[in-house]
């Protein structure tokens, strides 16, 4: 997991996610949603993040959410 997280950003909540009651699932990156599940979909989402810790679930909605990771991001280190 550190190699993958090496800015520490999953310790941050930058995705939260929301189930509603006929499991349709909302994902929100920083307060905007981004994304939905529905059917299959959220059904495989709920069964990977079930007894997950925080950084896990963050990891899961980041990889889920796509289009976040390019590698030509900033870490906002002088170098």
């Amino acid at each position: 997991m550190s190699n993958i997280d090496k800015r520490n950003r999953l310790s941050e909540e930058v995705f939260t996610y929301k189930i509603t009651k006929n499991n349709k699932v909302f994902i929100y990156w920083k307060g905007k949603q981004v994304t939905t599940l529905s059917g299959k979909e959220s059904d495989k989402f709920l069964q990977r993040i079930l007894n997950k810790d925080h950084k896990e679930i963050q990891l899961v909605l980041a990889k889920i959410t796509g289009n976040f990771k390019h590698g030509n991001e900033k870490d906002n280190k002088s170098e």
